[in-house]
């Protein structure tokens, strides 16, 4: 991680966790319109946290936690945008977002790549590992610091430090039958 963003992540991050979530990812730089430092959060999780919803079948319907709503996000940017002014941290204009983070959501620390095993994930590294640097499978578990992925038949040990980006991937059979429960329910 650049300094820089690492500097960013360690001022920002205690006042999103004073706001009731967890900073997972942290993304600063210049775009058309100007400087944007954008922040994605999401509830603090635990192993034993969370009922399945109605209807849940495999691991890939625990929802474990409801999602970060635009309130959350709203509480989050105030808490961050009154550190920022009063640390006085970035010396030019600049345009704080806060969001969830989706449902391709980043998979950074060791703790999310265990939250999300089970799921479908895309992970890319800077190094090969086995003769691959892209893998797209399920995630097995994280095991001495590195991750399982399975993928083309073969369990791949990828170590966490080499990723460069990894985010789930949707299932969008389990996201309709998710929607289409909660419509019911609503009814």
């Amino acid at each position: 991680m650049r300094k820089e963003i690492a500097d960013l992540w360690n001022l920002v991050e205690p006042y999103i966790k004073g706001a009731g979530f967890d900073l997972v990812e942290l993304q600063w730089g210049r775009e058309e319109g100007g400087w944007i430092l954008r922040l994605f959060i999401d509830r603090p999780w635990t192993p034993d946290a969370g009922p399945r919803l109605p209807g849940a079948t495999g691991p890939d319907e625990l929802f474990d936690l409801p999602p970060v709503g635009f309130e959350d996000c709203e509480r989050a940017s105030r808490d961050v945008s009154a550190a920022l002014d009063v640390t006085d941290h970035i010396a030019h204009a600049y345009r704080l977002e806060v969001s969830s983070p989706g449902i391709e959501r980043p998979l950074r620390r060791e703790q999310d790549f265990r939250r999300f095993t089970g799921r479908k994930v895309k992970i890319r590294t800077t190094d090969a590992v086995e003769g691959r640097r892209n893998f797209v499978g399920t995630l097995n578990g994280v095991e001495g610091g590195a991750v399982r992925v399975q993928c083309d038949g073969r369990s791949y040990p990828v170590p966490i430090d080499s990723v460069v980006r990894a985010n789930l991937v949707p299932d969008w059979d389990a996201e309709f039958r998710r929607a289409s429960t909660a419509s019911r329910s609503a009814s």
